[in-house]
């Protein structure tokens, strides 16, 4: 797996993710409104959330937004390899005190940038909760395409959940970049 660089915009420096930044992204996790729309339920301690951010099974790259201005930690994003190595399906989350501030999009976009440009990736794409309404629009407002809707597709905490598949071809980045 590559290494996981530094990525910067004029805002925020995404870096690679370290054990003790699970105290910054443990009130986010925590919360059940802000984990509604994950695989697992919220996490109920700090050393639990950390387990999970670190655990040396998984085989994807996570990234943290540190927001220049102030030197908060603001989000967490993550590449995860489907199988080709010039394929990456993407995840954001955001802390809950800066959401709805554009840090998703601008970190997400830099991301996507970096694996199209520096890494020589041909296809990126985003496996969303049909419900999580905020991550369709981040998705759609960065030029994906939804691919698919699979119904009934994952066993989540909240029940069977509807997945849509949101895919972004290197060709079409160069255009959805102008949106930005």
């Amino acid at each position: 797996m590559p290494d996981t660089p530094l990525i910067e915009t004029d805002q925020y420096r995404l870096r690679k993710l370290e054990p003790g930044d699970s105290a910054a992204l443990f009130e986010t996790f925590a919360s059940e409104e802000a984990c509604r729309f994950l695989a697992r339920p919220r996490f109920e301690s700090e050393a639990e959330l950390c387990a999970w951010l670190t655990d040396p099974e998984w085989n994807g790259r996570s990234w943290v937004a540190i927001d220049k201005s102030d030197g908060a930690l603001v989000g967490r994003f993550v590449a995860v390899p489907a199988g080709d190595e010039q394929v990456s399906e993407l995840g954001y989350v955001t802390v809950a005190d800066r959401q709805g501030r554009g840090v998703a999009r601008a970190c997400t976009a830099a991301l996507i940038s970096h694996l199209f440009e520096r890494e020589d990736h041909r296809r990126v794409f985003a496996e969303i909760d049909s419900r999580n309404l905020a991550s369709v629009a981040l998705a759609e407002r960065l030029g994906f395409t939804r691919e698919a809707c699979l119904r009934e597709h994952e066993r989540t905490h909240a029940g069977l959940c509807d997945m849509l598949v949101y895919g972004l071809l290197r060709r079409e980045w160069s255009g959805a970049q102008q949106l930005l």
